[in-house]
């Protein structure tokens, strides 16, 4: 690979087309499949953009999610490959495309090295020479895209009956992706599901082909080395290969919060360090052996990838992360929300996030999963919740319906941050006349925290490329991780790459703790929030609970006190601060008690 860095998946719009603006230069980027609406409308919008004629895929038609989601990679493939070609055409000089592509890449790299060499060579004829060696070298960035495992819902017929699981959100999703022309991976995340795990064995791109290739990859994002594992054997029984696990850290991250117990990022990068060999083999013998029951014979252990993200701000940490624990490359999500050239943030939404202090990104219960999501107090989509709240109308129009899943009023499932959903909940909570009016206003503010997401976070990239249509909403939707909070600017994709690897620093003067620290932090804020929702009526389960939370938050403690003196690429001042955080950390940790 060209780079040893990815960008994420950022909401739904915010990379829905970011492969068109990085790709080409080698870096890979994730394109959320759960909105066929947007990925239909980005489809209209890049084939006009092309000059060419876009043929709608419209809801009536049979299969219409996979046929939407198949058309647009396609395009995204198409559109990419058109751009390689064309930077192939150029030449190297100051300004140009092929240009571009050798100062993005890092330093150490063997190709940026050739390249340099060949910046100082005088004979024209050898420089041509070895500028064609080094544009037959190069790739393209990947073209990944995004599953939620669990945002599945059922669909329906016009009479009511259900389409079966064939035609489930999820499983639709996977068919887009498994009949297109990509050659890259899926990456499966919040946790598994059986029938959509299940669905892949339909798709020989996803079984070995000629020397062991795959054609289409699986990527597993995680949160702990048992899942993993758990996950990968029950691939690898139906012959399917995991082909990347992609730790991220619970709390700091974007979007969704899927927190550990307590399982630091640390702890969890040393166990699969440690482990890694045994479950590269532990695997491999279960996918060899469902393999030749289904005919298919492969020698060679496929690649088996270990990556993290969440969190990462500086090179080096990046550069720690890769060496200490034996990585294979990092993931940088929330910071490119800054970078114009590689995502979908609209100007208004972009000069409100320049200018946030960390107080501004808190984890919240926005989500109608009902999963801590980490949002964002200037965001219009939290102004105009607030401001219906005022006007007496809690909750918001739902149209995509993709997160309906509550059955409390009505036999098909609807969405918690409807209007719907939220009357019928107040009305209900008005019935309660025993409540304190401080355990009333409790109550209300949880039910009215939930705003559509399915709305708000595509409503960016309209806005950004004139896409909004009459009477649509404008309200923005954003998730960033918390880290964003120390980045403060616009930035082109070259400043954030050579950030990235060391070629220049984008926080120069900003007071930022290392990312353990900050995520330990996370931890124990959330803890003792956890703690004082519970603290009135604590049952012996929560309290087993919150003791395992403690007890393995503390261990992380003293496995970060050890790990410090391996930290040779930073100063002594750094370590020793970083001990200071982490003491005092530990002290309020005690103090939860």
């Amino acid at each position: 690979m060209s780079h040893v860095f990815h960008i994420p998946v950022l909401g739904l719009a915010f990379s829905i087309d970011t492969p068109v603006k990085v790709a080409r230069y080698g870096i890979s980027s994730v394109v959320s499949i759960v909105d066929d609406i947007l990925i239909e409308r980005m489809r209209e919008y890049y084939s006009h953009k092309i000059g060419e004629e876009f043929v709608p895929i419209n809801k009536q038609e049979p299969d219409f999610r996979a046929r939407r989601i198949t058309a647009y990679l396609n395009l995204l493939q198409q559109i990419v490959r058109s751009q390689f070609k064309n930077l192939l055409k150029s030449d190297f000089v100051e300004g140009t495309e092929i240009t571009k592509y050798f100062e993005l890449l890092p330093d150490h790299s063997e190709l940026k090295q050739q390249y340099l060499q060949m910046l100082l060579m005088t004979d024209a004829r050898e420089k041509a020479a070895i500028q064609k060696i080094l544009k037959s070298k190069i790739r393209c960035g990947e073209i990944d895209v995004n599953i939620m495992s669990k945002v599945d819902k059922v669909n329906y017929e016009t009479n009511g009956k259900s389409l079966g699981d064939q035609f489930t959100d999820a499983v639709a999703a996977v068919r887009g992706f498994a009949q297109s022309d990509l050659e890259s991976s899926i990456i499966l995340s919040a946790g598994m599901n059986p029938r959509l795990y299940s669905s892949l064995e339909t798709y020989p791109d996803f079984y070995p082909h000629k020397q062991g290739r795959l054609k289409k990859r699986i990527i597993l994002k995680v949160s702990d080395f048992r899942s993993a594992l758990i996950q990968a054997k029950f691939l690898a029984k139906k012959g399917l290969w995991v082909s990347e696990f992609r730790i991220e850290s619970g709390l700091n991250c974007g979007g969704h919060a899927f927190a550990t117990e307590g399982l630091l990022l640390g702890p969890i990068l040393e166990e699969f360090k440690q482990k890694r060999t045994e479950l590269l083999y532990t695997v491999f013998d279960m996918y060899q052996s469902s393999l030749k029951a289904k005919g298919l014979y492969v020698s060679a252990i496929p690649e088996m990838r270990v990556t993290v993200q969440g969190g990462i701000g500086t090179a080096e940490e990046n550069s720690f992360l890769l060496e200490h624990f034996k990585l294979d490359g990092t993931g940088w999500g929330s910071p490119f929300l800054l970078v114009p050239e590689a995502t979908n943030v609209d100007e208004t939404t972009l000069d409100k996030l320049i200018i946030a202090e960390q107080s501004d990104f808190y984890i919240s219960g926005s989500s109608p999963l009902g999963v801590p999501f980490n949002n964002f107090r200037g965001s219009s989509a939290e102004l105009l919740r607030l401001e219906r709240i005022k006007k007496g109308r809690p909750g918001s129009p739902c149209k995509k319906k993709y997160l309906v899943s509550n059955t409390e009023f009505t036999d098909k499932p609807i969405c918690t941050a409807s209007r719907e959903y939220q009357s019928l909940k107040l009305k209900e909570l008005d019935k309660q006349e025993s409540l304190s009016s401080a355990a009333y206003k409790k109550e209300f503010d949880r039910i009215t925290e939930k705003v559509c997401l399915c709305e708000g976070l595509a409503t960016s990239v309209y806005i950004k490329n004139g896409l909004l249509k009459p009477r649509e909403e404008r309200a923005v939707s954003i998730c960033p991780g918390p880290n964003i909070a120390y980045f403060s600017g616009k930035y082109s994709l070259q400043e954030m790459v050579n950030h990235i690897y060391g070629k220049g620093s984008l926080l120069k003067s900003v007071n930022r703790s290392n990312i353990f620290v900050n995520e330990l932090k996370l931890y124990v804020e959330y803890l003792q929030k956890d703690i004082q929702q519970h603290i009135t009526q604590l049952s012996d389960k929560k309290d087993k609970y919150f003791a395992r939370f403690r007890s393995q938050l503390q261990e992380g403690i003293e496995y970060y006190k050890s790990l410090i003196p391996f930290i040779s690429n930073e100063t002594e001042t750094y370590k020793k601060r970083m001990l200071l955080d982490i003491q005092q950390l530990e002290r309020n940790l005690a103090e939860l008690i």
